[in-house]
């Protein structure tokens, strides 16, 4: 999946010579945490996050004294140079950035301009969509050997059943690289049929474990 396809097109931009004020009521009036400056060429120079602004508010005991600070133009409190993604960029590729930067949204530039915004949410919503578990369904885990061709081999399993399946992840097997674990979502809510076709053909089943107590 692509960046394009899960990005936000209606962003809410503004100038460098934009004031504080300005910012704080564009995050009062809608439902958004970041706002992206830029030019009069519309590329991106700087990002500015609710934090960046109360951080520049005066606060309650000191307003008065405060108040000429929130005229003060944008580009003041902006972040600068900004972390930016490309929409033909991969989904998967850009939560690890999410993860290893620890920020909540990144811009989306081609061509030196703004686009798009996709937020940590816009990530967690398009990750449960690629696991599959926004649909009805039953998870199950095998524990395979790690060797090319095993993935069809099982997944023909479920094919014989005319189970559909809905997502498979790949995961490593603990510290043993000679085996990993395939973890099928299938939409069946009586899974029993099939995980005793994939105990028959050898493979182990870690989930459901049917021998677990309620």
């Amino acid at each position: 999946m692509l960046v394009e396809e899960i990005m936000k097109r209606e962003v809410i931009s503004l100038p460098p010579n934009a004031t504080i004020a300005e910012a704080y009521q564009i995050l009062q009036d809608n439902p958004i945490r970041h706002i992206p400056i830029v030019n009069e060429d519309e590329e991106l120079i700087g990002i500015v996050s609710d934090r960046d602004v109360r951080d520049a508010s005066p606060s309650i005991l000191s307003k008065e004294m405060g108040l000429s600070e929130m005229n003060h133009s944008i580009d003041t409190i902006m972040t600068t140079p900004v972390i930016t993604i490309h929409p033909l960029d991969f989904v998967e590729e850009v939560a690890s950035i999410f993860y290893e930067r620890e920020i909540a949204c990144l811009p989306v530039v081609q061509k030196n301009k703004l686009i798009g915004m996709v937020t940590e949410k816009d990530m967690l919503y398009t990750l449960i969509q690629l696991t599959g578990t926004h649909v009805q369904s039953s998870q199950v885990e095998i524990k395979v050997p790690n060797r090319a061709g095993i993935l069809p081999e099982v997944a023909a399993i479920f094919g014989h059943r005319k189970v559909n399946i809905a997502s498979v992840l790949v995961y490593p097997y603990k510290n043993d690289s000679s085996f990993k674990i395939l973890v099928f979502r299938i939409q069946t809510m009586n899974p029993l049929p099939i995980i005793e076709d994939i105990q028959q053909a050898g493979y182990e089943v870690l989930w459901p474990n049917m021998g677990m107590t309620p």
